[in-house]
């Protein structure tokens, strides 16, 4: 009886090396999923400190201390949206090993079906040849299999280094590089296993046809698949998890999540207008501009009407708690107003406009409160 295990076997050590694809309860997606949430429990726990600080004391050192809060706030969520999505990013290069596993499963099935079809005429020269040729064609899909495989992985690991800017605070750079650490090992790991899974078969193959093709004196060349990427999908500005958030990078690198595209939209032209010089009445970046001015401006390109007055501007939502603020609400004074950006920033009509940290106190002007004109 012939023995074909030399030409069998590299489609087993294939099958038994490259893994299942299959993460254990608790492993990476589920440590970056309770980081996450985590990470929101003390975005939370922010919060509320901020407004009972804000309900406890005014000036400027309470306006300092709340602007840095929000800007951890900022980071905090940062790191909690990439956790969850580094982790859907883990589970879709799992789910690419699990189907690449599938694949190789019927390869190896569809060479042993061909091998017994061919059980009676194994002893003869032409038997020996079909089986050969058979036995490269399935290696060649297999490899096929392990390029494609490959190559989602290293895409998926890409989307993972996209997902880990430097936070904005240094503060939580630790729970930043846990989380990165997880990720990455996770999708080093799965891609390792296809690498070497490859690797093996190659080094196997050659040896195993070798030896089968003397015993015909048939010659074939190996057939190799062609890889084909899914790349992973995501938007610097994509909505939040509940479809109604819009997330803006500031100019800062920051990135915000404002509550709708009204808001962003009057976030991003406030931002477009910085540099523009003060002009008292002025309502166009063009020419010149007031505090006023500009938010009216801003919002006009969201389609969003407000008063020309500063004062007559506190619309919306009345008194938005501090901790609760979002891109696009308004600080107004009795003589004076300006736009929330974000990570604890306000943009707003100076000589020129600019970018400064958030406040309550404005040359002895009564503060009125924040609102939010798109609620």
């Amino acid at each position: 009886m012939i023995d074909l295990s030399g030409v069998v076997q590299p489609l087993y050590d294939l099958l038994s090396s490259f893994g299942s694809g299959v993460l254990a309860a608790g492993g990476p997606s589920d440590g970056l999923r309770t980081t996450s949430s985590e990470l929101d429990g003390i975005h939370e726990l922010g919060r509320t400190g901020i407004n009972a600080v804000n309900n406890a004391w005014d000036g400027n050192a309470v306006d300092a201390a709340t602007a840095k809060a929000l800007r951890v706030q900022t980071s905090s969520a940062t790191l909690s949206d990439n956790g969850n999505e580094m982790a859907t990013v883990v589970d879709q290069a799992a789910a690419y090993v699990q189907t690449g596993q599938k694949e190789l499963d019927g390869i190896v099935n569809s060479f042993l079906t061909d091998v017994s079809a061919l059980t009676p005429v194994l002893a003869t020269p032409a038997g020996l040849t079909a089986v050969v040729a058979s036995a490269i064609d399935h290696i060649g899909q297999g490899m096929g299999v392990v390029g494609r495989v490959q190559d989602e992985l290293g895409t998926q690991t890409a989307a993972i280094h996209e997902l880990t800017p430097a936070p904005s605070s240094t503060a939580l750079a630790g729970v930043s590089s846990g989380a990165t650490g997880l990720a990455s090992s996770a999708s080093s790991g799965l891609l390792s296993t296809a690498a070497s899974a490859g690797s093996s078969l190659l080094g196997t193959v050659s040896s195993a046809v070798s030896s089968a093709m003397s015993d015909t004196g048939t010659s074939k060349a190996a057939a190799t698949g062609s890889a084909n990427p899914q790349p992973a999908t995501g938007s610097a500005e994509s909505g939040s998890a509940d479809g109604t958030g819009v997330k803006i990078t500031l100019p800062d690198g920051s990135t915000v999540e404002a509550p709708n595209e009204e808001a962003a939209t009057a976030v991003r032209s406030a931002i477009g207008a910085v540099g523009t010089p003060y002009v008292w009445g002025g309502n166009d970046p063009g020419s010149g501009i007031d505090c006023s001015g500009l938010t009216k401006y801003a919002y006009g390109e969201a389609g969003v009407e407000l008063p020309r007055l500063a004062q007559e501007q506190h619309i919306g939502h009345p008194q938005v708690s501090p901790g609760d603020l979002k891109p696009g609400d308004l600080a107004v004074w009795d003589g004076h107003v300006a736009m929330v950006v974000g990570n604890g920033q306000l943009v707003e009509a100076g000589d020129p406009v600019s970018i400064s940290s958030i406040r309550t106190e404005n040359s002895g002007m009564e503060f009125y409160g924040y609102y939010r004109p798109t609620s």
